[in-house]
């Protein structure tokens, strides 16, 4: 059984604690800067949304309650830094919090398999960077593999050497082996999907980077910046 959450939207069409996802997603979509976060109790979401976002917001947990820590926003920290790889997939929990110049990319699905689409945004502002789509037969998976090289791809371009964000573990773990590992099939209808997993593998076997690519943290930091909104 899926654990209660309460969500705390501090900036949004309405402000409160809700106690489903629906209702978080209702207050917050469309909203430019809106500001929400999921608890696993309703003492810490009130505590939580009575303390404001500027202490909540946008910072890993600082315990199993879900209080954040008092870092600064923006400036990961000096360990941090020494836990994080130069130019490789990590975990979000090697980062003290979030670095908002940074792209985020996610997927957009109807069905799974089934049609999708991808976008990376910037973090900060959620300012539309490249979209992609719709692609007629694809998963979530190779999406976010997909949008994950896309970014890449445009910040090299850019001489940048920013952070991406994705919610994929499996993206990431793909990410590290150069190469999509996905059980969808092959056929005519699949065709597009698997020119562009091609395509993105072998940008990998024939790039370099040096920026970061971590796991956006949902349950600590809310839905990533170009989340979809189809949960």
């Amino acid at each position: 059984m899926a654990e209660k959450k309460y969500y705390v939207v501090w900036v949004g069409k309405q402000a409160g604690v809700f106690t489903s996802w629906a209702e978080c997603q209702a207050m917050t979509s469309g909203v430019a800067g809106a500001k929400y976060k999921s608890y696993s109790s309703k003492a810490d979401a009130e505590r939580a949304y009575k303390e404001g976002w500027k202490k909540h917001w946008g910072q890993s947990a600082g315990s199993k309650s879900g209080t954040a820590g008092s870092a600064g926003v923006g400036k990961p920290s000096t360990a941090a830094k020494r836990r994080t790889s130069s130019a490789g997939a990590t975990s979000a929990d090697s980062a003290a919090e979030i670095d908002y110049d940074s792209i985020s990319v996610d997927v957009g699905t109807r069905g799974n398999p089934g049609p999708i689409e991808y976008k990376g945004v910037d973090t900060r502002t959620g300012e539309i960077l490249f979209y992609v789509g719709p692609v007629p037969n694809g998963t979530n998976n190779l999406g976010e593999f997909i949008a994950i090289v896309h970014a890449l791809a445009y910040l090299k371009q850019q001489g940048s050497t920013k952070t991406v964000y994705t919610d994929s573990r499996t993206a990431l773990s793909w990410l590290k082996k150069k190469s999509a590992v996905s059980t969808l099939v092959k056929n005519e209808s699949t065709k597009q999907i698997w020119e562009m997993t091609e395509r993105a593998e072998r940008w990998l076997q024939n790039n370099t980077y040096k920026n970061k690519v971590i796991k956006w943290e949902t349950e600590k930091w809310g839905e990533i910046k170009a989340d979809f909104g189809r949960k």
